[in-house]
């Protein structure tokens, strides 16, 4: 099915988490909502790769009516601040109907981390409307939790909730649907991104995406992180000549 490789471009999404708007709501009981947003920005800024790391993630493709596209993908992601990224397939089994998706996923995540003018993805004013929900916990940690409401229908867009933990005041999951479909052959995407702090660096820690495709039904791809290297490991990488933002 051709337009099923376009359906989970959630690479662009990362990207939201690295800026936050100020809504001046006051939450009842609590820190004023602006205070929160603002925090979240500086804790992000600080918190944003500015060494080399990689990760080995696991990426498995599934249908809910069609086990035919039932696969497991294993890719080596490298980043290299402030816009580099490259990534290897390193093994692939199953339908080569997940390896194509994956590969768009990270191929759209490169192109991403190529551009530097991230406005129109970011969690800010221009992009969302920001409202308090209350406190809940998330893995057992308290966070506060906000509602996001996109002001445009863009496929870079979620329309629903982000966790910030009250500690840290990382945001720490963003679960929604996008605000546009990225295809025709999409009904729907619901998309749950959940993120860490490993070596100082706020990472991408797992992923789900649920589309409702056409013809074929619900497809379902998931990810989570095998292995983390930090930038000691990876340095080599940055002075190699073969280096470049490529497969």
């Amino acid at each position: 099915m051709a337009g099923l490789p376009q359906w989970l471009a959630t690479g662009a999404l990362v990207v939201q988490l690295c800026s936050v708007g100020l809504a001046q709501t006051k939450p009842s009981g609590t820190i004023p909502l602006s205070t929160i947003v603002e925090s979240v920005e500086k804790t992000h800024l600080e918190a944003h790769a500015k060494n080399p790391y990689q990760v080995v993630r696991e990426y498995r493709l599934s249908g809910a009516h069609d086990s035919s596209s039932n696969s497991n993908v294993v890719a080596e992601i490298t980043f290299m601040p402030p816009s580099k990224e490259q990534y290897r397939i390193e093994k692939s089994s199953g339908s080569s109907r997940g390896q194509q998706v994956v590969r768009h996923v990270l191929d759209h995540e490169v192109e991403a981390s190529l551009n530097r003018n991230q406005a129109r993805s970011a969690l800010s004013r221009d992009n969302y409307d920001f409202e308090y929900l209350g406190e809940a916990l998330l893995g057992g940690q308290p966070c506060y939790l906000l509602s996001l409401k996109p002001k445009r229908k863009e496929k870079e867009l979620i329309s629903g909730q982000a966790w910030v933990e009250k500690g840290s005041l990382i945001v720490r999951q963003v679960e929604g649907d996008l605000a546009k479909s990225p295809s025709w052959w999409l009904r729907k995407v619901h998309v749950k991104l959940a993120f860490g702090d490993m070596g100082g660096t706020i990472v991408e820690t797992s992923m789900e995406a649920v589309a409702d495709v056409r013809v074929v039904g619900p497809h379902t791809l998931t990810s989570h992180i095998l292995d983390y290297r930090n930038a000691e490991e990876v340095a080599s990488i940055a002075k190699s000549p073969t280096f470049s933002s490529h497969r």
